[in-house]
């Protein structure tokens, strides 16, 4: 994610800075789904390497969507939330997997 800007020509282009990538809509959903801990989701997202998680757990803490948690237990336990006012992201993210559904079924393309 770049350095988010104090001005935007729209809304889709700040969208964009806080939600790009491969990686963040991905880490978004299994966080509103239970897997709210770093090794739950290196679990959930097995693709993604340490660093990488690392980097956009702490890009969405920085833009102010995630908040993490830490209860100063040993061993160490950590937990990532989104704020309530973002959790509506999930009917979003469900409306962009519905069209993916869609696209790939007209285009005989094969979703696990």
């Amino acid at each position: 994610m770049g350095k988010i800007k104090d001005d935007y020509s729209c809304a889709l282009l700040l969208t964009m800075d806080l939600l790009g990538g491969k990686w963040k809509l991905r880490i978004l959903w299994h966080i509103i789904n239970g897997d709210n801990r770093f090794s739950l989701l290196r679990k959930s997202i097995p693709d993604i390497t340490n660093k990488m998680l690392i980097t956009q757990l702490k890009e969405l803490e920085e833009s102010g969507i995630l908040v993490r948690k830490d209860f100063k237990e040993v061993p160490l336990r950590i937990e990532y939330s989104i704020l309530d006012e973002y959790k509506g992201i999930i009917y979003i993210i469900d409306d962009l997997c519905n069209f993916t559904k869609k696209y790939a079924l007209k285009n005989k393309i094969k979703i696990d």
